[in-house]
């Protein structure tokens, strides 16, 4: 069985950036990585500074070879089990190959559960959003339709008037929605969203009680989820994020778990940081890991 100092699981932003730290500081660490970022969709990563604009998968290719540059390993596999081992940890990838680490970091991010609405999942990433930071200039001065799922929806509403004044909310049966729109002069579209219309494989419209209202930009807010059952075998479990934006795992301002040696950075943690964001708070919790090494180094006397 390979050993390292440190287990990262997940390798987008946040986890190949803690590898990147873990690295650098000569610590041995390897990042696990499934293959299925959160920003798969999208065509571009943008508010990074320095990288606005470039490709995700380009970006995560870049980082994969900086972990390696500095002597950290990168490993293809989904982890579908870890527990804990004597002082550390043992994961298992794909079902049969077990890793130890001395501490694990969960980076695994989160998936977005979508409305099945014909139409919209096509689109999603492009004129199918849900963050004004990461795609509002791209849509800026378009016919905006929030599609409500949840009461976030008039939060979003309000935000996205800064990239368009042509924004409607589509109430979608959320109680008191329209009314609350209507108190700010938000136009509004009452009933049950039935389609994401596309013309030319672009987004023309949201379908409602049979009527097509034109839009070329469909906002939405979906819940988010922990895909990550080997967190069961350390004994830590998915919670409400206090936002009721979906599933988080909890963690201090530092990234520690409840579970000690076992931390957490990036969107699994935090649902609503941007890539810059998740790969700060990654990096924090790496440094911390390095510290906590160095002292085991140099004990007292």
């Amino acid at each position: 069985m390979d050993d390292f100092d440190v287990i990262v699981i997940g390798g987008g932003a946040a986890g190949l950036s803690a590898g990147l730290m873990l690295a650098r500081a000569r610590v041995a660490v390897l990042v696990v990585d499934a293959g299925a970022p959160r920003n798969a969709p999208a065509g571009e990563v943008h508010g990074l500074f320095g990288r606005d604009g470039t490709p995700p998968a380009e970006l995560l290719a870049r980082g994969r070879d900086e972990v390696r540059g500095y002597g950290g390993t990168v490993l293809d596999g989904t982890v579908t089990d870890a527990r804990a081992a004597g002082d550390g940890f043992v994961v298992t990838v794909d079902g049969g190959r077990r890793i130890g680490a001395r501490r694990l970091i969960v980076a695994t991010g989160l998936v977005d559960d979508l409305p099945d609405l014909p139409g919209l999942r096509e689109r999603w990433g492009s004129e199918v959003v849900h963050c004004p930071f990461c795609h509002g200039w791209e849509v800026r001065d378009t016919a905006i339709g929030v599609l409500a799922l949840s009461e976030r929806a008039l939060h979003q509403a309000l935000l996205f008037h800064q990239w368009s004044p042509d924004v409607t909310v589509f109430a979608n049966g959320q109680p008191g929605l329209a009314e609350q729109a209507a108190e700010r002069g938000i136009p509004v579209v009452e009933g049950a969203v039935e389609a994401v219309e596309l013309r030319d494989g672009r987004v023309a419209g949201l379908r409602v009680a049979g009527t097509v209202h034109p839009v070329e930009t469909v906002v939405i807010g979906p819940r988010s989820r922990i895909d990550a059952p080997f967190l069961a075998g350390l004994g830590l479990a998915a919670a409400e994020h206090p936002a009721g934006i979906g599933e988080h795992l909890p963690a201090d301002a530092q990234g520690r778990t409840a579970v000690p040696g076992v931390w957490a950075a990036g969107n699994v943690t935090d649902p609503s940081a941007q890539v810059g964001m998740a790969a700060a708070s990654a990096a924090l919790v790496a440094a911390q890991l390095a510290m906590e090494f160095a002292l085991e180094k140099v004990p007292r006397r």
